[in-house]
């Protein structure tokens, strides 16, 4: 009996990770051009979105991207950094809790 009780709270209970924020660091390497590219195919922003992000980044210096749960943001940065060190530029970007 408490192995069913326990398998089906198991089965219910959804597991939240920690949402986290992601920021883009402005360098003065990245062509904007690459920034929109990694913005619309790796975190899904639509082009008006990503000519925003890089815009701002590019004023201020940094700029949020997106939300999103804290192993799926890391696959995501790690995807972006990947492909920018292919292409030879420095593009940053981190994550901090939401």
């Amino acid at each position: 009996m408490l192995d069913t009780l326990i398998e089906e709270r198991t089965e219910t209970e959804e597991v939240f990770e920690p949402l986290y924020n992601v920021i883009i660091h402005n360098d003065d390497v990245t062509p904007f051009d690459f920034v929109i590219l990694i913005l619309q195919k790796i975190f899904g922003r639509d082009t008006q979105q990503a000519e925003q992000i890089t815009m701002v980044a590019h004023m201020s210096g940094i700029a949020y991207v997106v939300t999103l749960p804290q192993s799926e943001a890391q696959q995501l940065i790690g995807k972006a950094h990947f492909a920018s060190s292919l292409e030879g530029f420095p593009l940053v970007f981190t994550i901090e809790p939401d």
